[in-house]
């Protein structure tokens, strides 16, 4: 019995090799999964799913990493990624519920839901970094996927400008933390914001930083957030100490960030 020869992508072929490749093998509808917010420690965690049509269609103009684009292309790839793709979804979770079930889980599962909401079933599903398990279809896991395969950069688009929107809403709640610009991520202005106000109830309670300002760091990470406070003003404080990391405890810490952007968070520029 023959094999099929083996496919090379490389990665010169450009953004949309990838998946003509596996469209060329049949597998017609790709998918790409990409998150947004991992690396913040206020507000939302945003999954999003894309499929991107076959052909010239399918090829949108600077369509790249969402990370290396400008906010006003992100937002003009936005449109066109809404108007051109066959299906797209968009999950959002909570900061209360990532602080319950822990980053990662919550990760998996937004963009597990994400595929799953697709109009168009995927035969075929492309993701960021880690593979997603329960899924119906063959996957695989890309490294830098946004910047590799079309379809994971358009999730990525739809991912960051959904929770870039969703930032500048929150900074009309909660107008002492300075959301619309560094967008939950640690700068300097937003630890000395953490440390002035405490954290909102929009802040994530697991996080290392967040639990240092608010006087809760020697509780359990599930029991870190308080009840009772209007969702419109900060946290009570019960004490108040140093930290600027803001990442999930029992993750590699990160260094603190020089700007507010997931560029920096995630390793791109701003």
């Amino acid at each position: 019995m023959l094999t099929p020869p083996r496919t090379v992508v490389r990665r010169e072929a450009g953004l949309y090799a990838l998946e003509r490749a596996l469209q060329r093998r049949g597998f017609r509808h790709v998918a790409g999964a990409d998150e947004a917010g991992r690396g913040a420690c206020a507000g939302p965690l945003v999954a999003a799913a894309a499929v991107l049509p076959e052909g010239r269609r399918g090829e949108i103009d600077g369509l790249a990493d969402s990370k290396l684009l400008t906010p006003a292309s992100r937002e003009r790839i936005y449109e066109q990624v809404v108007t051109r793709a066959l299906a797209y979804a968009v999950v959002v979770i909570p900061a209360d519920e990532v602080d319950t079930r822990g980053l990662h889980v919550c990760n998996l599962a937004a963009m597990r839901r994400a595929l799953a909401s697709l109009d168009t079933r995927p035969d075929y599903v492309l993701t960021d970094g880690f593979g997603v398990d329960g899924l119906d279809v063959p996957g695989l896991a890309v490294w830098k996927g946004d910047r590799v395969a079309a379809c994971v950069a358009a999730a990525s688009v739809l991912a960051k400008v959904t929770r870039d929107r969703i930032m500048v809403e929150l900074d009309g709640t909660f107008p002492d933390y300075g959301f619309a610009e560094h967008k939950g991520y640690i700068t300097a202005e937003h630890t000395a914001a953490l440390r002035e106000h405490g954290p909102c109830r929009e802040h994530r309670f697991s996080y290392v930083n967040v639990a240092a300002v608010s006087g809760l760091d020697g509780r359990p990470p599930r029991s870190r957030r308080p009840m009772g406070a209007r969702p419109d003003e900060p946290m009570e404080r019960f004490g108040a100490s140093g930290g600027t990391v803001g990442v999930a405890l029992g993750e590699q810490p990160r260094p603190p960030a020089p700007v507010g952007e997931d560029v920096v968070m995630e390793g791109g520029v701003r």
